[in-house]
């Protein structure tokens, strides 16, 4: 099985699609893809975030679609059905991470301390999420322990923005950086969708 940082390979942004209609997931993904994005992250935050996992893979087989917000027994059952190409969560658990390391597909952990780091430790899982970034000490707390957890790449999602995502980018225990700043909900509402694929090109 891949780890996460291995399916992202050389891109270092993991955009988020967070859209309400399945017709404005697609725009969102479309955007991204015509910037050579190559895999995208749905969170299950609408009613709809399911139909539109099985539209963007339908429409581009090619793109690594996985689907984000995943914490619940529930929430992991939905998505194994629909055939997602890897799973994100918000935060850990001991139930959680035992089901997560069942499966065989990518995962992306979301952790927010030192205690959190070591349980997905525990599980087998090195590529973790801190999130919320910035709210979990952002920059200055992946400094702090680069040394303790050496081994552990993190893709921080939450806080980050188009002025802050080169600082964590430079951190060496970061892989990839995470955030809907490149979909903004106002470009989606306005139907912009060349400032999405206009600000992703900008990042690679």
């Amino acid at each position: 099985m891949k780890t996460f940082s291995q399916i992202m390979g050389d891109q270092t942004l993991l955009p988020l699609i967070q859209a309400s209609t399945v017709d404005d997931g697609l725009n969102i993904a479309t955007a991204m893809y015509k910037a050579d994005i190559k895999l995208v992250e749905v969170v299950l935050r609408t009613k709809n975030s399911l139909d539109i996992i099985k539209a963007i893979k339908q429409k581009f087989p090619e793109l690594l679609v996985g689907a984000g917000t995943v914490f619940s027994e529930k929430s992991l059952d939905d998505v194994m059905r629909i055939d997602v190409d890897f799973i994100v969560t918000p935060a850990v658990s001991s139930n959680l991470l035992g089901l997560l390391s069942q499966t065989s597909l990518p995962v992306l952990p979301g952790v927010s301390n030192n205690a959190d780091i070591v349980l997905t430790l525990e599980n087998g899982f090195e590529d973790m999420k801190l999130f919320p970034a910035e709210l979990s000490g952002g920059t200055d707390y992946l400094s702090a322990i680069s040394s303790i957890f050496s081994n552990v790449k993190f893709c921080p999602t939450g806080g980050i923005n188009e002025s802050n995502w080169q600082d964590y980018l430079a951190m060496k225990n970061v892989f990839a950086v995470g955030g809907s700043w490149v979909s903004k909900q106002e470009w989606v509402d306005n139907k912009a969708w060349e400032r999405i694929t206009n600000t992703c090109k900008g990042f690679l």
